[in-house]
C-alpha cells in the first residue's frame, strides 16, 4: 500500500533535512545531485535554502535493473553533471528510500562520470522494504 504524505508532513520533513545537511557540511559545499524523477526538487531546495551552487541532477531510468519488466521509459531528461567527479563529495538527494534500486542506479550513472571521493545520501522519507544493501 502506497503512503501519501501531507504537505506539511513533507515540508517538516524537507525542514529537517536542510538542517542534517547543514549540521554535516558546516565548512564545505558538496556537490548535491538530485534524483531527477523525485531528488530534484528537494536538492534545489537544500541549495537555495544554504545559499550554495545550483544542485546537479541524474536521469537514472536506463540504470535501473527492473527497467524493461517494469515499464519504464526513458525520460529524455539529460543529466546536468560536471564533466568529472573525481574525489567530489557528493551528496545525492532522492524523496523516497525504499527498495534501494533507485539509488543503485544513480550510484551506477555517478561512477560513469568519475569516481566520487564520498557518496552521502540525503532523503526525505525512508520507508524501510530494503531489498539491496543501501
Amino acid at each position: 500500500m502506497r503512503e501519501i504524505r501531507s504537505q506539511k508532513e513533507t515540508e517538516a520533513a524537507l525542514v529537517n533535512l536542510i538542517g542534517q545537511v547543514k549540521e554535516t557540511y558546516l565548512d564545505e559545499q558538496p556537490l548535491v545531485v538530485g534524483i531527477h524523477t523525485g531528488g530534484a526538487w528537494i536538492a534545489s531546495r537544500i541549495c537555495e535554502q544554504l545559499h550554495w551552487d545550483e544542485p546537479a541532477t541524474l536521469d537514472i531510468s536506463l540504470y535501473r535493473d527492473d527497467f524493461e519488466t517494469s515499464g519504464l521509459k526513458r525520460s529524455g531528461i539529460t543529466d546536468r553533471m560536471p564533466k568529472q567527479l573525481n574525489g567530489e563529495r557528493i551528496l545525492l538527494v532522492d524523496d523516497v528510500l525504499f527498495t534501494g534500486r533507485t539509488i543503485r542506479a544513480a550510484i551506477n550513472v555517478l561512477f560513469d562520470y568519475g569516481r566520487a571521493g564520498r557518496i552521502d545520501l540525503g532523503v526525505l522519507f525512508d520507508r524501510g522494504g530494503r531489498e539491496l544493501p543501501i
